[in-house]
């Protein structure tokens, strides 16, 4: 049930039941780590409540999970004009304001922010209320809101050792329970013979760069060498792959949308991606060989840094986008054995920490106490 900028709030829980306040939005990346949380946490018992802004992304995925959805008119700064940032002291302060009365109605015992706009008000109002605030960093790179929070908050927890340096808890991301289940590489690629299998990841808007340069890269294959290929490119750019395809000739599984990504990443000898947070943390736990090609426009250029935590253990190819053409694209995947692909992904494998979940809901049972 959404409850627009916190106009409208349940009453407290009672009971003795804990609450949890999430603090998670605008990406994928932040929310389904969240979600992990936040479900696993739920099937113990606790109530959750999720801050979020209105119109982001969490206002469409978070409700569908049943849990109460707070939102807060409030938007980042970074790329803004003057006027926007000039706003931003009374937008924080209403912001602030309606996060301590959400704090007042429903008593959480815990927060924890996974970054998104609504984390600072958020965060900032459990502290002022002496009530303790956990943040997670998805990224290689700390976000604007953390690196705030990292100051003020009872417990840091992040995925890449390069977030906080120096800091103990580095605890992984939390996964989907599936993904943490797929069967371990030497298993997967057992009896496994004929061309490779190639699954192409470009998220729910897609990836432009391997829409156009992919296929005029397979064209440059032989017919006898090329891999066989499942291309997700997102619903909007469907239809222009497909033509794409067809205009070099090559033959390839097109698809809007992978429901099952467990199950394709078990069937892949090898995954081309971009190097979000949760695909890098999706990549160890499966165990998967890659090829990463990061968005270059991303904040603090995170996505490199996440790709290198793979390239640098000898589980991934980082290859940036403004090296990337349909020739270098061709020369990796000949370059690319099966063999090459279990060693990779056995790399891969043994950086996972599919414990993750579980490590974070211990530290916000620890702190409930």
């Amino acid at each position: 049930m959404r409850k627009e900028d916190a106009e409208w709030i349940e009453p407290a829980a009672t009971g003795g039941q804990r609450t949890l306040l999430v603090m998670a939005g605008g990406t994928g990346g932040h929310i389904f780590p969240a979600l992990a949380v936040a479900n696993a946490l739920r099937l113990e018992g606790w109530d959750v409540v999720w801050l979020g802004a209105s119109g982001a992304m969490e206002t469409r995925v978070v409700p569908q999970q049943g849990i109460d959805l707070v939102t807060l008119k409030i938007t980042g700064v970074r790329g803004k004009g003057w006027l926007k940032k000039l706003s931003q002291p009374w937008v924080q302060t209403k912001a602030l304001l309606a996060a301590l009365n959400l704090i007042f109605r429903r008593r959480p015992d815990v927060a924890i922010g996974f970054g998104g706009f609504t984390g600072f008000p958020g965060g900032l109002a459990m502290r002022l209320c002496w009530l303790p605030l956990v943040i997670h960093e998805q990224n290689s790179v700390a976000g604007l809101t953390n690196r705030v929070l990292s100051k003020i908050a009872n417990r840091v927890l992040f995925a890449f050792p390069s977030a906080f340096p120096n800091q103990a808890d580095c605890v992984g991301n939390p996964v989907r329970s599936e993904i943490a289940h797929v069967a371990e590489p030497a298993m997967r690629f057992a009896g496994r013979t004929g061309p490779l299998k190639i699954l192409v990841v470009g998220g729910s808007l897609g990836a432009q760069v391997f829409n156009e340069q992919l296929p005029k890269a397979l064209a440059l294959i032989s017919p006898a060498d090329r891999p066989l290929v499942t291309h997700q490119s997102g619903e909007k750019h469907l239809e222009t792959l497909r033509a794409n395809y067809a205009a070099a000739n090559v033959t390839a599984d097109c698809v809007a949308f992978i429901a099952d990504m467990a199950q394709a990443y078990a069937d892949a000898d090898l995954i081309l991606c971009r190097s979000g947070a949760l695909t890098v943390a999706e990549l160890a736990c499966v165990g998967a060989a890659s090829i990463l090609v990061p968005f270059p426009h991303a904040v603090d250029d995170h996505q490199t840094g996440n790709a290198q935590f793979l390239s640098e253990a000898g589980a991934g190819i980082l290859l940036a986008q403004s090296n990337s053409s349909p020739e270098k694209l061709a020369q990796l995947i000949q370059e690319m054995t099966r063999e090459r692909c279990l060693t990779m992904a056995t790399a891969a494998r043994a950086l996972a920490q599919p414990n993750a979940t579980a490590a974070v809901v211990a530290v916000i049972k620890e702190l409930a106490q």
